[in-house]
């Protein structure tokens, strides 16, 4: 089951942030055109990275916590966590901002009341 662990957790922030596409309307799985780039640079970026750290021995992923699942000579949980938490985070982001537009929107209102 250890080897699982972390692909469990990565399903977890997936699971814990998807309500935003929801219940705050965060429209990050809606607009792929633009969510799609932006995973594509971390995982670009980020793939490069680990395969220049895993090919000169800076580092390695202990089997008894992976799956054994590789892309090349990256772990199957490393590419996933290039995707899961950007997607995350976008998520989080898109969010956080339409909270603070609604209160942006209310208090507008509200001072607009105020003023008549």
């Amino acid at each position: 089951m250890a080897q699982y662990e972390y692909l469990i957790l990565m399903a977890a922030c997936v699971a814990i942030t998807l309500p935003l596409e929801f219940l705050l309307r965060a429209r990050v799985y809606r607009r792929l055109p633009l969510m799609l780039p932006t995973i594509l640079v971390v995982v670009v970026a980020f793939g490069a990275w680990d395969l220049l750290g895993i090919a000169r021995n800076h580092w390695t992923y202990n089997p008894e916590f992976i799956t054994g699942i590789q892309l090349g000579i990256i772990p199957l949980e490393e590419i996933v966590f290039f995707i899961v938490i950007p997607l995350c985070a976008l998520l989080s982001y898109e969010g956080v901002a339409t909270v603070l537009n609604f209160f942006k929107r209310k208090r507008r209102e509200g001072s607009h009341t105020d003023a008549a």
